[in-house]
Formats: C-alpha cells, sequence, structure tokens
C-alpha cells in the first residue's frame, strides 16, 4: 500500500510569476524552495515573462526542480509594438520584446489600415494553444522602422505609456485651464508672495512642481527665538484643479507616473496642466501646498505647518546657474543659497549618521541632433544645488509621513489610511552573495542578524570613490537591495534610515504624491481629527499603491529601454573602434562590459576568447582560463573593440583587444 502509494502521489501544484528568458526557458520562484521552479519552452503552454501561472512541479531526484504550466492566470500585459510583416498573404507581427518568443498572427481585417514594413502596436486577442501563433489586431500605427520618434514611441507605448492623451482628457484639461485660478480660491491659503522663493531644476525641465522659500528669524523672535530660518518646501496643488474620480484623475491613476525617455517626457497629466496652470512658473502667481519648517542653525525642526498656500518664484534657477550662486559670492541670492546649503549639509550629516546609504549611480546624458541620432555622450554632474534640492525634498516627505503615522496604523483601534513609500531590508541569500563579492575584492565584511551593517557598505563605498569599478560595486550592492515600493502597511525606509516616508514632493509627475495631498487636505479640515477609513477603503488605497508600485517599475523598464537604443545607436556608428571598459557581468556564455565614458554595456562572447578554453566559476562571479590560468573577473578594466550592434534586439557585442 505504501509503495502504491508513493507511485500515485499527485505532483504538487503552485501558482506564482513566471521570468521567461530570452532563449525561452521559464523560471518560477517558489515559497519554501532554493532554487527557482525551471520550465522548458515546451512546457511553457503560452505563458509570457510576468505572466501569473498556475504550474505543476515534477520530481527530478531529490530536488522538485522542474515543471510545466498548467494554465495562465493572468497576463502581464498584451500589447507588443514590432514591425507587421507579410508572407504568403499572411500578416504577423514581429515583436520587439526579445522575451515574447511568438510572432503573432494579424488577420487582414484587425489591420486598421496598417501596411507591411510599418512598426505598429498589437494586443493580443487569444492564444489558447501553444502549437498555433497568437492572434492579435492592430491598435496603433507608430511609423517607419529607424525613426527615432518611431521607436521612442514603440518602447513607451508597449509599458502603457502613450504619448498621446484620450480626447475626453484633453478637453477636460483645456477646460480647467481655461478657468485658471479662481479670486475665491485665495481666500483660504497663506500668503507667501512676498518671501523670497524661487525654483531650482535640470535646465529642459518644463514641469517645475517644487519651490523653496527662505526667511531668516532673528533671535528672540517668538516664532523661534534661539534665532534661524523658516524654510518652505512648496509643492504644486495639483489636486485643488484635478478633481478626484474626473476624467483626468481617471487617466493619471492609470499611468501612475511620467516617464522621462532619452529625448522626451512622457507627462502624467496633459501638458495644459504640468507645463503650464501648475508649474511653479516665475514671475507668477501660482497655488502650492506646503510644508513649512523652522530651522535652528544646526538644520533642526524647531516647528512645523503644513497647509494651502499662494506663491510667487522670483527666480527660476537650473542646477548649473545655482551650483554657480552657492559658490560666488557676487552671484545673485548668494547667500541665501549658501544658507540652504550649509543646513542641507547638516540634515545630510544627521541622516548618514542614523544609517542611511549612499548608492547614487554615475549616469549619463545623451546630445542628440535633430533627428534624434546621439552625437555625444555626457556625464550628468550631481553637485551641491542637486543634493540641497533632494535634502529638503527628503526632509518634507519624511514629515507628513510622520504627520500621518500618529493617527494611521498604529495600533488596531485606529482605522486611518496612508500611502507609504517602504524599503525593505536585504534578503538573507543575497546578503550572502554581496558579502562573497566584496571580501573577494579584498574587503571586511561582517554579517549580523542577516544583514551586512549599512556603516560597513557606506565605508566601502567612501574608500571606491573615484576608483576604477566604483560603480560596479554600487551596481552590485544595489542589486542587493529590496526595491522600494508604496504600501498602506509601514515597514520603514530602510535605505534612508526613516521610520516614516511618503511621496509628496512631485504631484505632477507621480500619482501616489496626488492621493498624499489630498490626504493631507482632508487632515487639516478635521482639525487633526481621526478620519475612519473602512476596510474597502483601505482597500481600495492598497490597491493604488499596488498600481503605483507596478507602473514605478514600467516607467524605469522604459526609460533604460530608451537609454539602451540609443547606447547601441551611438556604438553602431563606431564599429572597429577601440575603448576602455570594467567588466559588469560574468556569466557561462562570456562576460559583460560597460564602456567608460558612455556606460554602453556591451557582451564579450566566451567563443570569441580564442586565447584560451574559460572557464565559468559561478561563485567567483569569473572566468578562469584552463591553460593560462588568466582571470576575469567583476570590476577588472579591460580594453574593448566594438565587433556589432544590433538595433532590432538592443545588444552590443564587444571583443578583447
Amino acid at each position: 500500500n505504501r509503495m502504491k502509494e508513493k507511485h500515485t502521489k499527485k505532483p504538487m501544484k503552485v501558482s506564482g510569476i513566471i521570468s521567461v528568458s530570452s532563449k525561452g526557458t521559464g523560471y518560477v520562484s517558489v515559497e519554501g524552495k532554493d532554487k527557482d521552479i525551471e520550465i522548458d519552452f515546451a512546457r511553457l503552454n503560452t505563458a509570457l515573462h510576468g505572466d501569473t501561472v498556475e504550474i505543476c512541479i515534477h520530481s527530478k531526484g531529490k530536488d522538485n526542480t522542474r515543471g510545466e504550466v498548467i494554465k495562465v492566470i493572468s497576463r502581464a500585459k498584451t500589447g507588443f509594438s514590432g514591425v507587421l510583416q507579410r508572407e504568403k498573404g499572411v500578416y504577423f507581427l514581429k515583436p520587439d520584446d526579445t522575451k515574447m518568443y511568438a510572432d503573432i498572427s494579424i488577420p487582414e481585417m484587425f489591420l486598421n489600415k496598417a501596411k507591411a514594413g510599418e512598426k505598429v502596436y498589437a494586443e493580443i486577442m487569444s492564444w489558447q494553444d501553444s502549437s498555433r501563433l497568437p492572434e492579435g489586431k492592430v491598435l496603433k500605427i507608430l511609423g517607419k522602422p529607424g525613426n527615432n520618434d518611431t521607436e521612442m514611441h514603440a518602447i513607451a507605448i508597449e509599458k502603457g505609456f502613450d504619448n498621446d492623451m484620450p480626447e475626453r482628457v484633453k478637453e477636460e484639461a483645456k477646460k480647467i485651464k481655461t478657468l485658471g485660478m479662481q479670486t475665491k480660491d485665495y481666500a483660504d491659503r497663506k500668503d507667501f508672495r512676498k518671501i523670497l522663493t524661487f525654483t531650482i531644476d535640470p535646465e529642459d525641465a518644463k514641469d517645475f512642481d517644487d519651490a523653496i522659500s527662505i526667511r531668516e528669524i532673528k533671535v528672540g523672535d517668538p516664532a523661534l527665538p534661539e534665532g534661524g530660518y523658516e524654510i518652505g518646501v512648496h509643492i504644486a496643488d495639483v489636486t485643488h484643479f484635478v478633481r478626484e474620480g474626473g476624467t483626468m484623475d481617471e487617466e493619471a491613476k492609470s499611468r501612475g507616473t511620467s516617464v522621462y525617455l532619452v529625448d522626451r517626457t512622457i507627462p502624467m497629466l496633459p501638458e495644459e496642466i504640468s507645463n503650464d496652470l501648475c508649474s511653479l512658473l516665475p514671475h507668477k502667481d501660482r497655488f502650492a501646498m506646503s510644508a513649512v519648517f523652522m530651522m535652528n542653525k544646526n538644520a533642526e525642526v524647531k516647528g512645523e505647518w503644513f497647509g494651502r498656500t499662494v506663491i510667487h518664484s522670483q527666480k527660476r534657477f537650473t542646477y548649473e546657474e545655482a551650483e554657480k550662486s552657492i559658490n560666488d559670492q557676487n552671484a545673485h541670492l548668494h547667500r541665501e543659497l549658501h544658507i540652504l546649503n550649509t543646513l542641507a549639509k547638516k540634515l545630510t550629516e544627521e541622516r548618514f549618521r542614523l544609517g542611511a546609504m549612499s548608492l547614487e549611480q554615475e549616469e549619463v546624458k545623451f546630445v542628440l541632433d535633430k533627428n534624434g541620432k546621439p552625437l555625444k555622450v555626457i556625464k550628468k554632474i550631481r553637485g551641491d544645488s542637486n543634493k540641497l534640492i533632494e535634502e529638503f525634498m527628503l526632509l518634507a516627505n519624511k514629515k507628513v509621513a510622520e504627520l500621518f503615522s500618529a493617527k494611521v496604523d498604529k495600533t488596531e483601534k485606529d482605522n486611518g489610511v496612508f500611502i507609504y513609500r517602504i524599503h525593505d531590508r536585504q534578503e538573507k541569500e543575497k546578503v550572502i552573495n554581496l558579502a562573497f563579492f566584496l571580501r573577494s575584492l579584498g574587503h571586511k565584511i561582517s554579517i549580523i542578524n542577516d544583514q551586512i551593517p549599512k556603516q560597513e557598505i557606506n565605508k566601502i563605498l567612501q574608500k571606491i570613490s573615484g576608483q576604477n569599478g566604483e560603480d560596479t560595486i554600487r551596481k552590485m550592492i544595489i542589486r542587493s537591495m529590496a526595491k522600494a515600493i508604496y504600501s498602506t502597511k509601514n515597514i520603514g525606509h530602510y535605505g534612508l534610515a526613516f521610520d516614516y516616508y511618503a511621496h509628496f514632493t512631485s504631484p505632477i509627475r507621480r500619482y501616489p504624491d496626488m492621493v498624499a495631498h489630498r490626504l493631507l487636505a482632508d487632515f487639516l479640515k478635521t482639525e487633526s481629527k481621526h478620519q475612519k477609513a473602512n476596510k474597502e477603503k483601505v482597500a481600495e488605497f492598497q490597491k493604488i499603491a499596488m498600481r503605483s508600485s507596478e507602473r514605478e517599475k514600467y516607467a524605469a523598464d522604459a526609460e533604460r529601454a530608451s537609454v539602451k537604443y540609443k547606447q547601441v545607436e551611438y556604438m553602431s556608428l563606431r564599429i572597429g573602434k577601440t575603448f576602455s571598459g570594467t567588466i559588469s557581468g560574468v556569466t557561462e556564455w562570456g562576460m559583460f562590459v560597460e564602456e567608460h565614458e558612455t556606460k554602453c554595456e556591451g557582451l564579450v562572447r566566451l567563443r570569441e576568447m580564442k586565447d584560451d578554453f574559460y572557464i565559468f566559476n559561478e561563485k567567483k562571479m569569473e572566468l578562469v582560463g584552463e591553460k593560462h590560468k588568466k582571470k576575469y573577473s567583476l570590476g577588472d578594466k579591460v580594453k574593448i573593440k566594438v565587433k556589432d550592434a544590433n538595433l532590432e534586439r538592443k545588444t552590443i557585442d564587444y571583443e578583447l583587444v
């Protein structure tokens, strides 16, 4: 009977999100198992990358490591960009997405006037049988393949960010802009128009959603007897104009965020709102939601005020102009910017004293010609002016979250609701891998309570600053971290070392910030009385939080894809040229190398390394020559030559020099 029971035991069924490699192999992470369940291509049963699936796990020796997809519970996406092709009178879409392993058949009745050779965006209508192609319909003609506008639109729309707003949304925006700022709406606002106020933003910015004001407080002033400064963080009052549940609000909720591609911004809100009515433009009255802090000269917050205001920005600084004013005693507003910079540095010191981490990565920016062709690549400089703004935005975000923390979900007795920005601790397995990597580079690392102490990571980052391989080490540390997300359940922000944190300072470009503004407005109206939120309301806000986290990820994917496209395009014009790079990844099929100046990452294939037979050491993440014992490890400097650049697959191939 025991033998019979053993042989008739049903295979284990579980559900999860499937990842599909470019080679067509699926992997599903299952709780309680060290290894992902591997799904052969033949057993995917139409499952695509990111889908939620139910799988059946099959035994293989002692480990249940292989399985098959029983059914697709929900699709991660059904829309794909690609070139429409025709063969033997049959139309099909060749997807740009390398993880979409099947072409999409397009019946003639669903071509929507598209012609073979055009790049289009199509949606899968049905796909029940993996032995046949999925069937789809063309939703939008994007243009000629290879054209910059076409390719950028294709990247964005596939992630759910269309260049175009629906007509009904544009109509609502025009009506709101026509009405503008009504005189009656000034009444209940604190007037900051006579207090020095300015914005600091990138040179090409159009949506100014934050401004800073500063007023000196003399010693003996009742507002702050020890003397100091009143610092106002003024944020565009978007929700005054964008009403909850309206057409524009629903579109913003759906998009979740603005997207910043290499050559354009795809806004969350129509430009009439984002670049005009709500943008804190210089020399214009603007409505704001403000967080105002009374600070002594040690940057300690001794008092705070939150509320709706009207401001009048006297100056629009670019980061470069603000940087000059900080350092030049004769420059416009030098004294005020110098004071703010001094306070910001003290805030930074305090954050790091409490355990914050420094994980900024070096970024590059493409200079494009009028047709979008990349002419050159320049490194983004992050000076004191950038850090100044960042520090005061962090302060405002933290203080708004703390305001709500007193009443939201602290005990079972309270039924408040708020959307926090949370960041979890590192996972144990990732900590072990990171510690091994850092130790292999000669760094002393300890693991305490399954975590590498943040102070140790900061010391390493300070030690390697300016050295070769710095960016690679930063990337490895970042990859070991959890991703920050939105949630109604607060666990704090590990990376920033804040017990409470939220997103409040960018409502023009992030939907959770709009939610925070509405909740703050309601909170102030009720004069700090508890607002009860039933289970349905909490569930609704958690749904917004999850959706916003998802849209943020897709926006980041689109931004990276647009940069990658320009990097490949840039290198496609430099075939045969030699560059210096750093090994940024090591795999069984070769090593990835990141070019120093442009950050263009490409693959040196193992089969092209013909001076020896190289073996991949997964533990040490290195390639070792069998005969000569030459090693290639993460962070090593190498000379590379551009062998190939494939715009269709967005890949660069290098060879070692």
